[in-house]
């Protein structure tokens, strides 16, 4: 039985004359890996709460068509009954957990299907080791990091063993070692218990290597619904700003076809000759961990900060960090190493318990969840349309901010929180892109280094940071560990490093180009 079929489904959310999916057509048959691509507002979300039948019971509008999930038709049964088959993960985890600790939130979707115990303890168990939360069972919700709530809300998802999966940005809040995990696990769902997934995806060169099919959509419509190989040719021509990083490096130095992963990308180099190995290991110049001088100009700075957990954890360990006018650092690091925590440290929102923290005016600190930043009935009423024109939604003025997606929720609490009277000294981001896709990244990347202010940017995406940093502090168990200029950082290791980086040993796909020209060149030259 094919596990979700969408017949000719046409849907506009209240209010908006607009569709948000348009006579989309699609099927899913189990085992399938389905990777859904497009740039924001194209309709991925809706696609996926249509799956799960929130739209329209949850939220409302004009539905015409048929979705059926496991051979459900949505509009006769609820979305609890049809979670039975589709387990969901969608872009806010926040909103998603609802009970005191990681075990009991595990244990919850289980219970509600009437599972004995003994079923309910082997099913946590098991998704806990599968996503690599066993330490968390005990821990509480309100404690864990963005992405240790990301991989929690997940295994909820998974507990059931459900036939579907319907994940939206799955990674989009963990490092990069979790997010490969991730995908590399669904993959393994995938295949051994024949879970069909659907995975809408932003950072397409995480999961594209392991896909049967990817679907693209524009402006509510399917454009697009091929291989990976075929959907990277159709990309190049009909949307650049849906390339991997490896397809651009491919297209820049003028060869074929577009890799589907790093993987490919360098066993094509090889067979041609123009691989140059990279070298293994973290460069040198990338270690150094240098104190700031008390006398150094600063827009804010830690020293000597400490941040100690009744229970004994230190989240923050002795950390020295000074942020110089104007300069644009990304700060990386594996989830839990700390990041949110020396964020809110830097912002004013906690008080190291040693140490001390300094800033030279106002910081203006935009955290992980945009929800949480918003108060009213239209965007023109969270912000000024000056600043609203900073961020590039004057043209969205009168829409619901919650009816906004994600990309474009997160760049209105930009908005709100550059929009505070005088300018900022520093600028504060926690994961600012979750939720955008990458030419709305770019433009993003640009307005923060057009800021006069001081920029700290905490990110798992290299891509990101390497278009917005001058440099990079990693962290790790809450104190940094490299810290150096980006092009050494990103390209020194294997993890935190952009995908060129892994491939050709160069920071972008521009540069990586080049290298493999000049290559080219000495191969031909008489």
């Amino acid at each position: 039985m094919t596990v979700l079929a969408l017949e000719r489904v046409t849907y506009a959310y209240p209010g908006m004359g607009r569709p948000a999916l348009r006579d989309v057509s699609l099927t899913v048959e189990p085992g399938e890996f389905v990777v859904l691509a497009g740039l924001s507002a194209s309709g991925k979300s809706t696609l996926m709460r249509a799956a799960c039948g929130l739209v329209p019971h949850f939220h409302g509008g004009v539905f015409g068509g048929r979705v059926l999930v496991g051979g459900l038709d949505t509009r006769e049964h609820a979305p609890a009954a049809l979670a039975a088959v589709a387990g969901t993960l969608f872009q806010d985890p926040e909103t998603q957990v609802v009970l005191g600790t990681v075990r009991h939130e595990l244990a919850f979707p289980l219970e509600n299907r009437g599972e004995r115990p003994p079923a309910v303890a082997r099913g946590v168990e098991e998704v806990a080791l599968a996503l690599g939360i066993e330490a968390l069972l005990d821990r509480s919700t309100a404690e864990l990091s963005g992405g240790e709530l990301q991989r929690v809300s997940l295994g909820a998802a998974l507990a059931g063993r459900p036939r579907l999966v319907l994940l939206d940005e799955p990674t989009s809040q963990l490092d990069p070692v979790a997010g490969d995990e991730l995908v590399w696990l669904l993959r393994r769902l995938n295949e051994e218990w024949g879970t069909a997934v659907v995975l809408s995806e932003h950072r397409l060169e995480r999961c594209l290597g392991h896909a049967d099919r990817v679907v693209a959509l524009q402006d509510g419509a399917i454009t697009c619904d091929a291989t990976p190989r075929t959907f990277l040719e159709w990309a190049a021509e009909h949307s650049p700003a849906l390339q991997t990083p490896a397809a651009r490096l491919f297209e820049r130095a003028g060869l074929r076809p577009p890799p589907s992963g790093v993987k490919e990308a360098r066993a094509t180099l090889r067979s041609h000759g123009l691989l140059e190995e990279v070298p293994a290991g973290p460069a040198a110049a990338s270690s150094r961990v240098q104190r700031p001088r008390k006398r150094d100009p600063f827009a804010v700075r830690a020293r000597g900060a400490w941040c100690e957990l009744s229970g004994g954890r230190s989240v923050l360990r002795d950390v020295d960090l000074s942020l110089a006018p104007g300069e644009k650092l990304a700060l990386m690091g594996r989830n839990g190493a700390g990041k949110s925590t020396l964020l809110r440290h830097l912002g004013g929102l906690q008080a190291p318990t040693r140490g001390r923290v300094e800033a030279a005016g106002r910081v203006a600190l935009l955290l992980q969840n945009p929800n949480d930043y918003l108060l009213h009935e239209t965007v023109r009423e969270e912000a000024s349309l000056a600043a609203l024109e900073r961020v590039g939604l004057e043209g969205l003025v009168d829409r619901h901010p919650r009816d906004l997606s994600g990309g474009e929720r997160q760049r209105l609490a930009l908005a709100i929180v550059l929009d505070g009277g005088e300018p900022p000294a520093a600028v504060l981001l926690d994961e600012p892109t979750r939720g955008m896709d990458r030419a709305a990244k770019g433009e993003l990347a640009a307005r923060l280094r057009a800021l006069d202010a001081a920029v700290l940017v905490a990110t798992h995406d290299a891509e990101f940071a390497a278009a917005v940093a001058k440099r990079v502090v990693l962290l790790a168990d809450g104190r940094p560990i490299a810290d150096g200029p980006t092009e050494e950082v990103l390209t020194g290791g294997w993890y935190f490093a952009t995908e060129t980086a892994r491939i050709v040993g160069e920071l972008t796909p521009e540069a990586g180009a080049e290298r493999i020209r000049r290559r080219l060149t000495i191969e031909v030259a008489p």
